[in-house]
């Protein structure tokens, strides 16, 4: 698309020379007055405007207040008489890119025009990208609806505008990163730096130069300063994980930094003032950490001033499905494969399932199985036995017993839903199979087919 030029000026030979310099670039339009310039404006948003200064009735500054009163921001050259050069740097102040002195010289206005759709080009790209940020790590980027889930975003809400030190627990692979981004980004500093360390990956004596940095000669190997990550999140969040990794020397200066709000970088003796708001999450119990001694007990007070808890996924099995079809979408998209179907029989065995890695590993069978099949549908037969949740055998003398306990007997719905989980086991075995089913429960092909009938979500095809 050819980019668009409003070019304003009192003076006809000026607005016309410049029309036509122009006009085999971009696509031109003139007006001889703000008012005119303001009705084509309001018409269609031109994407950069080169206006007169001094003119009569409303001057250029008036055009440079309707122009940033614009959905689409048009970027403003301002044009302006020699001996109003400070005029001009009032223009800038205002919110102008740039100026011109009259007699306007070409070649300039053009590298202008160029550097000024450049900027504008730039500052929708990162308007978009700080858009796919919030949705990405915001409430909405959180996939899930379980009551445990929505307690952790209600709570998320209400610290996350504050300052407080905020620590995090759960389960490895569970989503604490993701909560910490989600502060991050629904508190003031969402557009400061959100700086991670994984503490685990690190050994003790690199942790400390990576979170506090290091001066030169500070030791043998520091041939230069080095920034550590607290001034790196300076004004935005830094995020601790797994702080049972942190050794007793290194937990020292970060309670200190946590007290005093400064660090010292290795070899050096300056105190550098932060403005560092720290998340820390933790798989182990903290309090449990604090009895054996791997977490000092002062800094479990500073880090424990909100506590977030973020349940295992086999505490909130409802958010099983959303999350499957969420990255059923995403790998399917970034493979440029079709979507693969879950069945039934198979989404009941994956939200049966415990996940004890959690969203980690749900993610990972998401990818491989989107990978691998690239299409089709998934049903519980492709699923590996551990998705099955450990059940006995259909036909076997556990699985009957288990049909007949006194609990089973005592309720007609019990014995109905072992009898239902009995057929289904015995299919899976058959691998669809309806008459080796049927062999497998001691029953006629006649029954199996009843049953069927009776349970139609059971029916599968046979393979």
């Amino acid at each position: 698309m050819v980019p668009s030029v409003l070019i304003i000026d009192d003076e006809k030979h000026t607005r016309e020379g410049l029309q036509q310099a122009l006009e085999e670039h971009y696509d031109v339009s003139v007006a001889s007055s703000a008012d005119e310039a303001f009705n084509l404006m309001d018409a269609q948003e031109p994407d950069v405007i080169v206006t007169d200064l001094r003119m009569p009735g409303k001057s250029g500054l008036k055009v440079i207040d309707k122009a940033l009163a614009l959905p689409g921001k048009p970027v403003v050259v301002m044009m302006t008489a020699y001996g109003n050069i400070e005029s001009a740097v009032e223009a800038m102040k205002r919110g102008a890119f740039d100026f011109l002195t009259k007699p306007v010289n070409l070649e300039k206005l053009e590298i202008l025009i160029q550097r000024a759709l450049k900027t504008k080009t730039l500052e929708v790209e990162v308007k978009q990208l700080h858009e796919r940020l919030d949705e990405k790590f915001s409430f909405g980027g959180i996939v899930g609806n379980s009551p445990k889930l929505r307690d952790v975003i209600d709570r998320v809400k209400l610290v996350a505008p504050s300052k407080a030190t905020i620590l995090i627990e759960g389960e490895t692979g569970a989503g604490k990163e993701l909560i910490a981004q989600a502060i991050h980004q629904a508190s003031p500093r969402a557009r400061a730096p959100f700086v991670a360390v994984h503490c685990a990956a690190l050994p003790p004596t690199l942790l400390e130069s990576e979170l506090f940095g290091h001066e030169r000669g500070a030791f043998t190997g520091a041939t230069e300063r080095r920034i550590g990550r607290f001034e790196a999140a300076d004004g935005g969040t830094l995020f601790l994980d797994e702080i049972s990794e942190i050794s007793p020397a290194t937990q020292v200066k970060l309670l200190r930094f946590l007290e005093t709000k400064a660090i010292e970088r290795i070899g050096g003796m300056k105190l550098i003032q932060l403005d560092v708001r720290l998340v820390a999450a933790t798989n182990k119990n903290p309090e449990q950490m604090v009895k054996d001694g791997a977490l000092r007990e002062d800094l479990f007070f500073r880090l424990n001033v909100v506590r977030i808890t973020m349940p295992p996924l086999r505490e909130r099995a409802e958010d099983v499905p959303l999350l499957l079809d969420h990255y059923m979408k995403l790998f399917s998209e970034e493979n440029n494969v079709p979507p693969l179907t879950i069945e039934p029989g198979a989404m009941r065995q994956l939200q049966a399932y415990a996940w004890p890695g959690n969203i980690r590993e749900l993610r990972n069978f998401v990818e491989n199985a989107v990978v691998l099949r690239r299409g089709g549908k998934l049903t519980e037969f492709d699923l590996e036995p551990k998705f099955r949740g450990g059940a006995a055998p259909a036909g076997t003398a556990a699985s009957a017993a288990a049909a007949a306990t006194p609990e089973a007997m005592a309720n007609p719905l019990s014995v109905e839903e072992n009898e239902k989980r009995l057929l289904r086991e015995s299919l899976i075995k058959a691998r669809g199979n309806r008459t080796k089913a049927a062999e497998f429960m001691g029953i006629s092909r006649r029954t199996l087919h009843r049953k069927l009938a009776q349970w139609p979500e059971l029916d599968v095809i046979d393979r």
